[in-house]
């Protein structure tokens, strides 16, 4: 008939996929990047995250730098799936408060730094009319109710769901400046990852057409007319033992109009036995067919009857109402390692940051659906990542920048299950995820400076990585802004950021009994804006 799981509510990290960064990374910490991303040769106050070693070039003193992004996010999916009541599902995802907040104290030839930041996700995704993979369970039902002979076109359900995560970075690190050229920093960072999943899935009703058990094309609860059909396949099911007293009796060569006019059955009996008999046999009358031809029958098709039985009470079961409100914590290490060579027009800076393998633990309220199981844990490391960035100085006023960031995905394992196993990126990855970015700030005259920058990051998923619950995108992002002097130890960035997305086409290919072929294709829009304030004391 259907699939005895019919329905699995299933919620995802949809948390905020920033324009700037890795699959799991975030890399737009600070104003300063929002309006020129190609920081990896700072020698600001950002440096504490993009290029530490550099941090020795400031001048003596304690500094401090807090940012603050506003960024808002549209994801777009559409889908192919047949008689789906909608072919285009919308989220959206809003990250009002992204701060970014870091201390150095620069003393002789060493610098001590401080970091605090949103390292990964950072924002919260909600799809009012769920997903293409939640409203394709609901399609399914009438297409198994008509391959059974039930007809039916119609279905209802109402569903709602919101994702969050958010990886915290607290870093501290020392740098010291070697010589007059070489600058080397060694840090750790701590990870620590929240994500949190709530939604439910509730009032699924369809329209099936069954006179014999009461069903008249209607709406109506789908548990409902599952419990009612469960029934009847069980009751079809015990059809063969309850002629047998009458067989006993000496009533096998009886028709079934004949018992009933000999009191052995009553006109109910009778019309359910008969239209019983015609599921088994729609070829056949069997009013014209003896009690034992209509024992046989039912004999034969009494283990039938019984796998439709439990497979109704299966999907009664599957289309209750379900609810989910979880949450899942964890933590790692991330020890970092940079240098920066600066020369008199030119500085370069070099960061490492190694893998944090992580799990996170599910710390589960409400589960209907078995998804998260309390206590239980999922991979979600934070891959090792190499920066490098160089900055020259055209003129006196000029500044062009340039830098590349690169995630070594494949020897990670961000959750991802073949076959129901977890298994590591390089069985959903042909490439690892890296990005580029350049950028030129202008300075105006001691108070203004202008900048502009363009960003570009390459994803390296398969087709198999990618899902409506969780899909990367390369991007193309272009940022601008300015940075006003207030003070001669006052700085104010602002920037603004637009991200465009490369829309991406996953091909399913039909399962038998079960789904047919389709597409999917994924798109988003970013829009950022941020201010920072940078101070010297």
């Amino acid at each position: 008939m259907m699939k005895k799981t019919l329905l699995a509510l299933s919620l995802s990290a949809l948390a905020l996929a920033s324009m700037a960064g890795g699959i799991v990374h975030n890399t737009n910490q600070s104003a300063s990047f929002i309006r020129m991303p190609a920081r990896d040769a700072s020698m600001g106050l950002d440096g504490v995250y993009y290029n530490p070693a550099g941090l020795t070039w400031l001048k003596q003193g304690f500094h401090i730098s807090v940012n603050n992004q506003y960024i808002v996010q549209n994801r777009n999916i559409k889908t192919t799936f047949p008689n789906l009541n909608r072919s285009e599902f919308e989220g959206g995802v809003v990250a009002p408060f992204f701060p970014s907040v870091y201390a150095v104290y620069k003393m002789d030839k060493f610098a001590f730094s401080f970091g605090f930041n949103p390292i990964g996700g950072g924002g919260s995704a909600r799809f009012e009319d769920g997903l293409p993979s939640f409203e394709m369970q609901m399609a399914s039902i009438p297409a198994g109710l008509n391959r059974a002979g039930i007809p039916t076109s119609e279905y209802t359900y109402e569903t709602e769901f919101e994702g969050s995560s958010i990886y915290y970075g607290i870093q501290a690190g020392a740098s010291y400046q070697v010589n007059d050229i070489l600058s080397v920093s060694l840090g750790l960072r701590y990870v620590m990852i929240n994500n949190s999943y709530e939604g439910y899935l509730s009032d699924i009703m369809i329209n099936p057409t069954m006179p014999a058990a009461g069903f008249s094309g209607a709406m109506v609860k789908a548990p409902d007319f599952f419990n009612t059909m469960a029934g009847l396949f069980g009751a079809l099911a015990g059809t063969a033992a309850s002629l047998q007293p009458l067989i006993d009796g000496g009533g096998a060569n009886l028709t079934l109009q004949q018992a009933q006019q000999a009191g052995y059955l009553t006109s109910e009996q009778v019309a359910s036995i008969a239209g019983g008999f015609r599921l088994i046999d729609p070829a056949t009358d069997p009013m014209t067919l003896s009690l034992a031809q209509i024992q046989g029958g039912y004999t034969l098709a009494t283990p039938g009857f019984l796998q439709q039985q439990d497979a109704m009470s299966a999907n009664a079961l599957a289309t209750a109402d379900k609810k989910v409100d979880a949450e899942q914590t964890g933590s790692g290490i991330v020890p970092i390692i940079g240098a920066n060579l600066k020369f008199e027009r030119l500085n370069i800076g070099l960061k490492y940051e190694h893998k944090a393998s992580i799990k996170v633990k599910n710390s589960t309220s409400t589960d209907d659906t078995g998804l998260y199981p309390d206590a239980a844990e999922t991979p979600s490391d934070m891959p090792s990542m190499l920066s490098v960035g160089a900055a020259f100085d055209a003129t006196s006023k000029l500044k062009v920048s340039a830098g590349l960031h690169y995630y070594f995905d494949k020897g990670a394992e961000y959750g991802k299950k073949l076959n129901g196993e977890f298994v590591k990126n390089d069985k959903v990855m042909d490439n690892n995820f890296f990005e580029i970015g350049i950028g030129a700030e202008y300075e105006i005259n001691e108070k203004w400076l202008v900048s502009l920058g363009y960003l570009r990051t390459q994803t390296g998923v398969m087709d198999i990585y990618q899902s409506d619950l969780s899909h990367s995108l390369s991007t193309n992002s272009i940022g601008g802004g300015l940075r006003f002097m207030a003070t001669e130890k006052i700085g104010i960035n602002v920037g603004v950021m637009n991200t465009s997305y490369l829309e991406a086409t996953r091909n399913f290919p039909a399962v038998e009994g079960a789904n047919p072929s389709y597409t999917e294709t994924y798109n988003r829009t970013n829009f950022t804006a941020a201010i920072g304030v940078d101070i010297s004391f």
